[in-house]
């Protein structure tokens, strides 16, 4: 890992914590859980698996109307075909959203023509749709089953259509800071970075997302941490709530670094933000 920069913890850490943006999955609770966050905050809403894309869209919309900066997940595979894309691209723009997160989507099959993140980006193209923001996937510890070469060519393919790179939860932030490294100088691609953390959460559902959508390593770092003693300390002396303060001080100290260019956090909130918006607050008070 390459030495930080003269930025203190302290004030890098306020810094990455001062606008995040938060991922709120489209579920009845939305509507709760976006009262639960500041005036006008920052916020991505995932594409369901049971909900589709409709869930993702009508809760944009709602939560536009309301002030929110709104940044849908438009996931590649539960996109139908071109006129699908083209009615969703249109929706968005009446609605005055500005932004869009752009991922292949977890399905096994998609729905229609679109395979792929960059499918979905040439054809959003070639309708004549511009947004603002567009961002695209990154993953620090690669992804569960899709190759470090395949995901590389990847992202080159796909940055010349986006805005910045947000990246899967990770909890080690040397990963982190490494995986950018690699992406500046073996991949070329210099999109601003905003890396994705988890939220408050127990630690035993914490552990069972983390297993779910692939992060192992960050899982058996979760748990070693300065080891099991640590762990268990950590876990009875937090109620059994994992709170991402190592992992915000371990990035804090490149937020000014030019190299890095990370531009903030994208915080996974699994729809628990009263307990994530509450440790925020009191580390901004520090």
């Amino acid at each position: 890992m390459a030495l930080g920069t003269s930025s203190t913890t302290n004030d890098g850490a306020q810094m990455l914590l001062r606008n995040p943006r938060y991922e709120v999955m489209p579920f009845d609770s939305f509507g709760e859980q976006m009262e639960l966050l500041p005036d006008g905050a920052r916020m991505t809403v995932t594409t369901s698996p049971t909900l589709g894309l409709d869930a993702t869209i009508e809760w944009t919309k709602t939560a536009a109307a309301e002030g929110y900066e709104m940044i849908p997940h438009i996931a590649a595979r539960y996109v139908e075909d071109e006129d699908h894309l083209d009615e969703i691209a249109a929706q968005l723009q009446e609605a005055g959203v500005e932004g869009i997160f752009v991922p292949g989507g977890d399905r096994d099959e998609p729905v229609g023509e679109f395979e792929s993140a960059l499918d979905l980006l040439e054809s959003l193209e070639d309708l004549g749709y511009e947004f603002d923001e567009v961002g695209i996937t990154g993953y620090p510890e690669g992804h569960p089953i899709i190759d470090d070469e395949t995901l590389a060519e990847a992202m080159t393919n796909k940055a010349p259509y986006a805005t910045y790179i947000a990246t899967q939860l990770c909890y080690d932030p040397d990963a982190v800071i490494n995986w950018i490294e690699r992406v500046r100088e073996e991949r070329g691609v210099d999109l601003p970075i905003e890396v994705g953390i988890p939220g408050v959460l127990k630690y035993q559902r914490l552990l069972g997302i983390s297993n779910k959508v692939g992060v192992g390593d960050s899982v058996k770092f979760l748990r070693k941490t300065t080891g099991i003693v640590d762990f268990i300390r950590r876990f009875i002396g937090s109620r059994g709530k994992y709170t991402p303060d190592p992992l915000v001080d371990g990035l804090a100290p490149y937020t000014d670094d030019d190299k890095y260019d990370i531009r903030g956090l994208h915080i996974y909130t699994f729809n628990q933000s009263a307990d994530t918006e509450k440790w925020r607050l009191d580390r901004l008070e520090e």
